[in-house]
This record gives structure tokens, sequence and C-alpha cells, in this order.
């Protein structure tokens, strides 16, 4: 009895196995019912690094031993959060980042603060959060860290923050990219209140609904308009004739890539960034476009007036097919007309090509589009060869296909 009773002594002294783990911390979730209350602002900063890829340590501005400060670090901002939920899109890109570069990825959570429905009270917590952040960047520094390697990727409200930041430094931050930067209450702001192409040495900015709840005016020095800048596939069609109608193209111009790797554009090209650039998306993962510029020489004595749909094949057998104008174009005697077509599939290498010609008038049953010379060139890979096709006729609404040659010197 004695020994037992020594047995469950000593078992009830011996402190528990710890596990040593570390904690995994996630993205703030709150109930509905906040929205309607309120909530008071907390700042809560994730690090993902390559050695916690799946596993968010809670930083501050006193904790930050965990950064490499030779690595570049990435700070992902959010926006209004009405309903309290985490981001639909924070899991995928923390993913997108972490497999693009070896960095240190900092998620700004600072759900307490933009979930209420009153938004007025979340654009007022705006400069409260850049406060914080700032004190964070200041430490950085203290230990070594570089503005260069900051780059402030900000969502919605989120895009705001992070200039309010860059002012604080002085512009001297890397980069700041806005997504879809917030436009109610900072429409008409000044500088001081609002994202900025003085807040960082490069600020791109990526406009998707400007004419609802984004912002529809030049914020970085580069601003893209996704599908026009208004709304996206799947959403209410958006006329943007100009950039569609390739009015906004240039026969010698290199013209700069979207997305994270911009910098890498920069470095190879010295030029000023345009100040707005257009591109188009698809309705499919992974959403990008391949551009080409189509050039029409006709020799029909009278205008013909139609669209011109074109299919290319790829030298690996990939097909894609597109229209090359969505409005009717006039086809005059010798007179070069220029369609931009855009294609969600890169084929590579073009073995050939197919054109279809519709004409814009319902009774013209012996049309024929004479061309004197047609040339294809790529806008997203201008170092491939221009390619051309000399003396064909389009029968109407019949599909031609042929071989293309490259195109002679002095036409190029």
């Amino acid at each position: 009895m004695f020994h037992w009773l020594l047995l469950c002594l000593c078992a009830a002294v011996i402190p528990p196995v710890v596990s040593q783990e570390p904690k995994c911390h996630s993205f703030t979730k709150l109930p509905v019912t906040d929205t309607i209350i309120g909530t008071k602002l907390v700042v809560r900063l994730l690090l993902y690094t390559g050695k916690n890829s799946s596993c968010a340590t809670l930083i501050n501005a006193t904790h930050t031993s965990l950064l490499d400060v030779n690595k570049k670090i990435i700070f992902l901002i959010h926006g209004y959060r009405p309903f309290g939920s985490p981001p639909n899109w924070l899991n995928k890109m923390i993913r997108k980042l972490q497999a693009v570069d070896d960095i240190n990825l900092i998620i700004v959570d600072w759900n307490r603060g933009a979930t209420t429905i009153n938004y007025s009270v979340a654009v007022a917590n705006t400069k409260r959060v850049a406060e914080i952040l700032g004190d964070m960047i200041d430490n950085i520094l203290k230990i070594g860290g570089s503005l260069n390697l900051i780059h402030m990727i900000g969502v919605s409200l989120g895009a705001h923050i992070s200039g309010f930041v860059g002012s604080r430094f002085s512009g001297q931050i890397g980069r700041i990219t806005g997504l879809d930067p917030a436009g109610p209450l900072f429409r008409g702001k000044g500088v001081e209140d609002r994202l900025d192409p003085a807040d960082a040495q490069l600020v791109d900015v990526l406009h998707t609904d400007f004419d609802a709840l984004g912002y529809e005016e030049f914020l970085g020095n580069i601003d893209y308009y996704a599908n026009g800048g208004t709304d996206q596939p799947g959403c209410p069609a958006t006329i943007i004739a100009d950039f569609l109608d390739a009015r906004c193209t240039e026969h010698d111009k290199t013209y700069p890539i979207f997305g994270y790797h911009i910098e890498k554009w920069r470095n190879n090209h010295l030029m000023k960034f345009p100040n707005k650039v257009y591109f188009q998306t698809s309705t499919q993962a992974p959403y990008c476009m391949y551009y080409y510029l189509l050039d029409i020489i006709t020799w029909n004595k009278n205008t013909r007036k139609g669209y011109i749909t074109v299919g290319m094949t790829g030298e690996n057998g990939a097909v894609v097919k597109a229209e090359a104008n969505r409005y009717a174009k006039s086809f005059e005697k010798f007179k070069e007309v220029t369609l931009l077509v855009s294609v969600n599939e890169d084929v590579g290498n073009i073995s050939s090509i197919s054109l279809t010609f519709s004409s814009a008038y319902l009774v013209e049953p012996k049309l024929k589009l004479g061309i004197l010379r047609m040339k294809l060139r790529s806008l997203t890979y201008p170092q491939r060869p221009h390619l051309c096709r000399y003396d064909i006729a389009l029968q109407k609404d019949l599909e031609e296909e042929f071989q293309l040659i490259e195109c002679q010197s002095p036409e190029i």
C-alpha cells in the first residue's frame, strides 16, 4: 500500500512534458455581431519565412529576431472587412508570394479596427495602423534592415496605409504595390491623405473597380487598368474602345510587365514609366492574356467594312482563336489597319494562321476581302520574328488557313 501511495505521489509532482513545437498564429476571425457593435483597433503582425512557411509567428516592434534583414520584407495589408471574416484571397496570396521569392512575409492583421458597419471608422483607423507599422520599420532599421528591401502590398484601404507609411520615410521605401485602392473618402484628397507616387521608390497600382469602390485617378508611378479598370470578366461589359482598337500601342515600344517582377523590367529598360497601362484578363486561372498586333493592307477598289477572326496554330499543335476587332473596321485600298489580337494561351512559335472576314452588312453575298499584305507581331514577346503573308483573298464568312514567312526587313 505504501509503495503504491509513494508511486502516486511521485507521479503527481513530475512535471508534464511540454511540446517544443512553435505555436502557429492565424488571422483574426470575428463574429458578424462585431460588425454592428464595432471593434477597437488591434494590429497583429504574422510572420512567415522560409523556415516557417506554413506556420505564422506573432511578432511586434520589439520582437524582430526571427526576421532575416538581408532578405526582402513584404508587408501584406488588407482593407475594409465589414463582416469580420478573413480575406478569401489571403492564403492564396501567401502561397504565391512564398513561391516566387525567398522573403520575410508579414501579414498585417488589423481586422479589429477594419470590421465595422461604419466604413468611416475603418478609414479613420488607417493612419494609426500606419503609425504602428512605421514603428516596426524603425526597429527593423535599428537591427540592420534597409528601406530598399521593404515592399508594402496594400489592398483597398491597405493601399493608402502603405502610402502613409511610405510618407513617414520620405518615399525611401523600396516599393509600394496598391491593389484596387479604396475610393470612398479618398477621392479628391491631397497627397498627404492618400497613396501617392512619391511614397516609395516605386509605386505600382492596379485598378479593377474604380466605378464603384475603387480609385480612378493615378496614384503611382505606373497605374494598371485591368479590363479598363472598372468591370472584370463575368461582370457587366465595359467599353474601352481606344485600348481594344490598338490605339494605345506604338510600333517600337517595349511595354512594361505587370506583377511582382516589374522591378526586373524597370532595371532592364531605363525609361520613364507610362502613367496609364491597360491589359485584359481571361475568365479562368491563370487569367493571363497574350497580345499580338495584326496589320492588314487591302487592295479592294471599294471600301470593305467588317470583322476579322484570327486563329493561330503553334509548332506544338496548340490552337487559339480570337476576334481581332469587336467593332466593325473599315478596310480602305492601300491603307494599313492595325488590329489588337488577345488570346488566353501562348502557342509559342506560330506555324500557321487562319483568318475569317465577316461583313458588317447582312446583304453582300459575293463579298471578298483582298489582302495585299498582312503582318503578325507579338506584343508580349517583341523579340519573336514578325510574320507576313502576301496577296490573299478572304471570301465572306469562310475561314482561310495559310502558312506565314518572316517579314522582309524594310517592313519591320
